[in-house]
């Protein structure tokens, strides 16, 4: 049996087909809204459900206690606020606005209910700890406009997307799958990299203690330096295909943009994968973490604020990984007694280096399916250069 939702029920903002005749023809006499990649994804997670219980943008109440206690106004967790920027003139308190995607089509109706200003710096130090714009969070929150909008909305177009037509369930979808499959225990995995051994190894430890495991990559706005999801899909497929039994994996992705909000951002994706009917999560090593803001267990530390009825989903809190030459097999600093000299660890940089190079990294640290997809993708971005 799936997890309970967040809040008990999951929400479903998604216009039925003749609510959404209606709001397409009202949606013309009101005003519009063109929403970035960011803030359509956001519209996106919420319409499907996945942001339940949330069902619109924050409020003024919900914004502030999400950003300093982490929590929403009737005391469920909640680690990022979910918001919408507007600028000062550019919608009424009351209005209902139609949003539009970034391609110009409608979205979404949305009823401001609240317009209201914020501190962008204060979030800044409450959400992501630090107020430097080189933060890939922080820049982002700078960029918004001055106000926020809260209010309800209704998802008028389920978004259409060209890429990963097969992978984008909603959660009511992956229940489904779920229930059909019969798992009754299922592990989620939040990853916006290819998966490599140690992921791997993670990922199997949990399929010895659960039924099914959802590999749920993230694709929505990533930074400009991340590799790119349909790269990394490429990644995941093959890897699949070839070292995990099919019947016990189901691989979705999940729309929301990536926030690098390390441990704040650990508890929303925790809740996302509770809204799609995971029962356990796992919690790995600097989790959404960007350079070196966070601490290495911090995503994991931060959940010693709630109890496990309070979150409803079993973490997996799983420490560095990697292959051991002298146990000729992955471990971690659980189960391995070796030193760093015995340890195949490979830095970002050089990997990257490497793929350059159409080199292989070591087979213990990524299977070689999974490199010749990095390498071609590589050899692809210079020949463009």
């Amino acid at each position: 049996m799936s997890s309970i939702p967040h809040g008990g029920q999951l929400v479903n903002l998604l216009a039925s087909s003749e609510e959404a005749r209606e709001l397409t023809r009202e949606a013309e006499t009101l005003k519009k809204l063109t929403l970035g990649l960011r803030d359509y994804s956001d519209v996106e997670m919420l319409g499907i459900g996945a942001f339940s219980p949330l069902t619109g943008f924050m409020k003024r109440d919900d914004y502030e206690s999400s950003r300093s206690h982490m929590r929403l106004m009737n005391g469920l967790p909640w680690g990022i606020p979910i918001t919408l920027s507007v600028d000062k003139g550019e919608v009424s308190e009351g209005e209902r606005v139609a949003l539009h995607a970034p391609d110009g089509s409608l979205a979404a109706v949305f009823d401001a209910e609240e317009i209201f200003a914020y501190d962008k710096k204060q979030e800044a130090r409450e959400v992501f700890k630090t107020e430097e714009e080189a933060h890939p969070g922080v820049a982002a929150l700078y960029a918004q406009k001055e106000l926020l909008a809260g209010g309800s909305l209704k998802l008028v177009t389920p978004p259409r997307h060209g890429s990963f037509p097969g992978y984008r369930l909603t959660p009511t979808q992956t229940r489904a799958a779920f229930d059909e499959r019969g798992w009754k225990t299922i592990v989620g995995f939040q990853t916006r990299n290819p998966v490599h051994r140690a992921h791997e190894y993670l990922l199997k430890c949990a399929l010895e203690i659960v039924d099914g495991l959802l590999l749920h990559p993230l694709v929505g706005e990533t930074k400009s330096d991340d590799i790119p999801a349909d790269t990394r899909m490429k990644c995941y497929e093959v890897l699949l295909a070839d070292y995990f039994p099919s019947e016990r994996v189901l691989l979705s992705v999940m729309p929301a943009a990536m926030r690098y909000g390390g441990p704040r951002e650990a508890i929303l994706h925790c809740i996302i994968r509770k809204n799609y009917g995971c029962t356990h999560f796992i919690v790995g090593r600097d989790h959404a973490g960007v350079g070196n803001y966070y601490g290495t267990y911090e995503a994991q530390e931060i959940f010693n604020n709630f109890s496990a009825e309070d979150i409803g989903i079993t973490l997996l809190k799983f420490e560095h990984s990697f292959w051991c030459n002298r146990c000729e097999g992955m471990a971690s600093t659980k189960s391995c007694p070796h030193g760093p000299e015995d340890r195949v660890s490979l830095s970002g940089t050089k990997v990257r280096e490497m793929l350059a190079n159409g080199q292989r990294p070591p087979r213990e640290f990524s299977r070689p399916e999974v490199a010749d997809v990095l390498i071609e993708a590589t050899r692809r971005v210079v020949s463009d250069q």
